[in-house]
């Protein structure tokens, strides 16, 4: 599975700007990833804070993953700006019908795909070696720029999931 992302991400925003990752429940279809990437293009068109345009870019990351970008170097996200975008996400999922609010369930690669699962299953599939610690792990906490392009597709044992689950490096 090809993993790379980061040249799609515009070099020119501050390593700072705000990232927001939303994950599917299921993969979407090409023809829904099209039609997806084109909705995700005229929300952060017209993206706006306080009136003033926001500099924002988003995109749909291996037909599963809507990650949202602000470089608040010049306008700031407001509190009605980040709702704003809430609002997308959740018209984004009725649209495919899928959920991009379960943050109980994890997304790991897993035999060259994205595999889910639940968070009170990892301690169980970490124990029975279903997900080791050098599992690749899609870490959707990741808040700027600079943690999307350096931490969010880490190891398990380098993740908040190796405390959770007991895993010493």
């Amino acid at each position: 599975m090809n993993l790379a992302y980061k040249h799609l991400i515009n070099p020119g925003f501050s390593p700072h700007s705000r990232v927001w990752v939303y994950q599917s429940s299921r993969l979407l279809s090409l023809a829904e990833a099209f039609e997806a990437e084109d909705q995700i293009r005229e929300f952060v068109t017209a993206w706006v804070s306080h009136s003033d345009e926001v500099k924002a870019e988003g995109h749909l990351f291996f037909g599963q993953f809507v990650v949202l970008i602000a470089d608040e170097s010049q306008v700031k996200v407001s509190g009605c700006s980040t709702d704003s975008s809430v609002r997308f996400i959740k018209k984004l999922g009725e649209t495919f019908k899928v959920d991009f609010f379960d943050r109980q369930r994890l997304a790991f690669v897993k035999n060259d795909k994205i595999e889910m699962v639940p968070l009170s299953q990892v301690s169980y599939a970490l124990q029975h070696d279903i997900l080791t610690p050098d599992t690749l792990y899609f870490n959707n906490l990741v808040l700027n720029k600079a943690a999307l392009e350096n931490d969010w597709i880490i190891p398990v044992k380098n993740s908040w999931l190796a405390k959770k689950a007991g895993i010493t490096v």
